[in-house]
């Protein structure tokens, strides 16, 4: 029997001949692991603010991507890009006042107590770094994670994120600890997470391995979008001290003033990490990543080790990450956040009253999970969920999902999306429900 092309399982979705022959030529050039989303994927060509443009000129919702934090091809990130790219790029052994500029803005946003930025070129990168820092520092090698966290790409976080892997590709020195589910069995997962972080400690020092680090997001954002007690999340905190390890705070995705609090995810819990991983957002698309840390963690990690990044804090990359927390300050988007993300929510917890589909809403900010039901069927679910998605696009609004069972639809737009952009989220989700 001959194989499909990859191109055949679009042929029925939609998908025109142009599209397919793009799908046949990106699957010869770039290979199988690139997977685009979508039944019917879509060309992109053009974006501006919350909108995406496709090569038909359709013009789609997004209302999944953080990466463009403050709007696809924000004018003042462009200027500030491209003006400084006609002026230098170069990287950080040399000296550079924008480097510096750029250090003490992102440095001003986080608790004192941080005082050193690290730059990377990704946020794969930055928990890397803040894994070996962790290391280097507590002298342990144990992390604890959640068990369906994603941390990244490279082979160490890779390893630390099992929404990518699996439970069992993590390695042994490693625990994982159930994510703190407000939802599910009336939220044991969630009150338990302290005393699931105690078990990981014990089971690690009976196997004479020393904690390292707790490596949390902020949001729980492969692991179904959660935003649990703060004391629970403190305790948890102190207890991974106490046993000599630090706590890293990834804010790739919960960072940015996304959540509507503040910059930071993790200040919801009041907690005050060790160390902040940050990336995507961090540069509105551009690869950028930063690490802040506590100067001490550092001081015997430098001057033994060291550290040296050729793109990493390059001036293109601060002169875009000054213009970033401009925008966030000058156009009041974390206030945003705030203010369309009540709003937003209140219109989902609407659509869950009418629809019996709709099992749970959890929302901060600009960032929502609404989970689906099947009448115990997760397989069902997911299908649902899938089929939700799908029609989603199909209607002009781009979403996507998460979580370990793939039931739950995961909401994160741009940080200007306004109230006219969460009524038609609404409107269109409302409308996919009302047909699966």
């Amino acid at each position: 029997m001959p194989q499909s092309s990859p191109a055949d399982a679009f042929a029925d979705a939609g998908a025109s001949a142009k599209e397919r022959a793009l799908l046949e030529r990106r699957a010869r050039l770039l290979g199988p692991t690139y997977r685009a989303f979508y039944r019917n994927p879509i060309h992109l060509v053009r974006g501006s603010g919350v909108w995406l443009y496709d090569a038909q000129g359709r013009k789609f919702l997004d209302a999944y991507n953080n990466v463009a934090s403050v709007g696809h091809c924000h004018p003042r990130v462009v200027e500030a890009l491209s003006g400084q790219a006609a002026t230098l790029n170069t990287h950080t052994r040399y000296l550079s006042e924008i480097i510096l500029d750029y250090a003490e803005k992102l440095l001003g946003t986080c608790p004192a107590h941080l005082g050193h930025a690290m730059f990377t070129c990704t946020g794969s990168e930055a928990n890397d770094l803040a894994i070996r820092i962790a290391q280097h520092s507590s002298g342990g090698t144990g992390v604890i994670i959640t068990d369906f966290a994603y941390h990244g790409a490279t082979i160490a976080t890779a390893q630390l994120s099992p929404a990518a892997v699996g439970v069992k590709a993590v390695p042994a020195q490693h625990r994982t600890v159930a994510a703190p589910d407000t939802f599910r069995d009336h939220g044991r997962a969630a009150r338990d997470f302290a005393r699931n972080v105690t078990t990981a400690i014990d089971d690690m020092r009976a196997q004479n391995v020393r904690p390292a680090a707790l490596l949390l997001d902020s949001a729980f954002s492969s692991d179904g979008i959660f935003f649990p007690d703060a004391a629970v999340m403190r305790e948890a905190a102190s207890l991974v001290r106490k046993a000599g390890g630090i706590v890293i705070a990834d804010e790739v995705q919960s960072g940015f003033g996304r959540l509507g609090q503040g910059m930071w995810g993790f200040a919801n819990y009041g907690i005050e990490p060790d160390i902040i991983t940050m990336g995507k957002p961090i540069g509105d698309g551009h690869p950028m990543g930063a690490v802040i840390v506590r100067p001490q963690l550092v001081a015997s990690f430098g001057s033994n080790t060291g550290y040296f990044n050729t793109f990493g804090g390059n001036p293109v990359a601060a002169a875009v990450g000054i213009a970033v927390l401009e925008v966030i300050e000058g156009e009041g988007l974390i206030e945003n956040a705030r203010m369309v993300g009540a709003y937003t929510g209140e219109l989902l917890r609407a659509l869950q009253s009418r629809h019996d589909a709709v099992a749970d809403v959890r929302h901060n900010g600009l960032y929502f999970a609404v989970e689906l039901t099947a009448e115990g069927d997760e397989a069902l679910a997911a299908t649902k969920t899938s089929a939700v998605v799908e029609a989603m696009r199909e209607d002009g609004v781009l979403i996507s999902s998460c979580g370990p069972r793939g039931n739950v639809l995961k909401i994160r737009p741009p940080l200007p999306f306004a109230r006219d952009n969460a009524e038609q989220l609404a409107e269109t989700l409302d409308r996919a429900l009302s047909n699966r």
